[in-house]
């Protein structure tokens, strides 16, 4: 391995192809990027999920390509090791292919990032192929895909019956085919990951889709606690940061109000 590129979209193939875990976690800024890259996270996703868990926003949708380009550089100036994906944004590579393009090359000129990730649906596959055909490469994602909210009705686990499953199974099948490196298979029924992960030789990543993925993203807000929302139902909570910061800061206006913060000695 190349030492001064870190990890590379084919070492994803390859950690699947020898039966290795895949772990990967979200992050907007530099401090984030560089906790995660510290503890050997193989991939970080600079997400649109930036426009919940950051900006207050009720959705993705209002993320722009230059808010994700702004967040994509910051989180690549944490880490050295760690495979650097960016969200492309709503109606960022929808319209045509060759704004697909531009945007795209976008990440690779101005950030550190060494892919992008794109919500599938099948009138989409030629936009993939296009960008591979370039030397982009592409995480795929399909199932619960947050940019067509409106249209799945919210935010509810797809592919429950067995034409959605069936239709599920064939566009992560052509996803491949198209030259996506990996799939994000987000809130889908448990078997139904696991007969789309055995299919396929790149690797799933699973959110809410169960253990039999070839690996596991999580945001990391919702994971560490650090947010007033109750996570969705598939998050296990490993800290409850918010509760902690709270006390900080209650315990520093205590003493700035009591006097006892600074003392002489600090």
């Amino acid at each position: 391995m190349n030492a001064s590129l870190g990890l590379l979209p084919s070492h994803m193939i390859e950690k699947k192809q020898l039966g290795k875990k895949i772990t990967m976690l979200t992050a907007y800024d530099a401090v984030m990027g560089q906790m995660l890259d510290a503890a050997q996270i193989d991939m970080i996703l600079v997400g649109d999920s930036v426009a919940n868990v950051v900006a207050g926003h009720a959705h993705t949708l209002p993320m722009t390509m230059d808010q994700m380009i702004y967040h994509t550089q910051c989180v690549g100036r944490g880490i050295s090791r760690s495979l650097l994906v960016a969200d492309m944004p709503f109606m960022s590579y929808q319209t045509s292919v060759s704004l697909a393009r531009e945007n795209a090359g976008r990440f690779l000129k101005e950030t550190a990032a060494k892919a992008v990730k794109i919500e599938l649906t099948a009138s989409l596959l030629p936009t993939v192929r296009s960008l591979t055909d370039i030397g982009i490469p592409v995480m795929g994602h399909i199932g619960l895909t947050p940019q067509l909210v409106y249209q799945l009705g919210g935010y509810h686990v797809q592919g429950k019956t067995t034409q959605l499953a069936d239709g599920l199974q064939l566009l992560a099948k052509q996803a491949e085919e198209s030259g996506c490196f990996s799939l994000v298979l987000e809130c889908i029924p448990f078997d139904l990951a696991r007969c789309i992960t055995t299919s396929l030789l790149i690797p799933t990543i699973g959110i809410g889709a169960g253990p039999w993925c070839d690996g596991q993203v999580l945001v990391t807000h919702d994971m560490v606690g650090l947010t007033q929302k109750k996570p969705p139902f598939f998050v296990k909570q490993y800290a409850q940061v918010y509760v902690s910061m709270q006390e900080a800061v209650r315990q520093f206006k205590m003493e700035v109000e009591t006097e006892r913060f600074p003392n002489q000695d600090a």
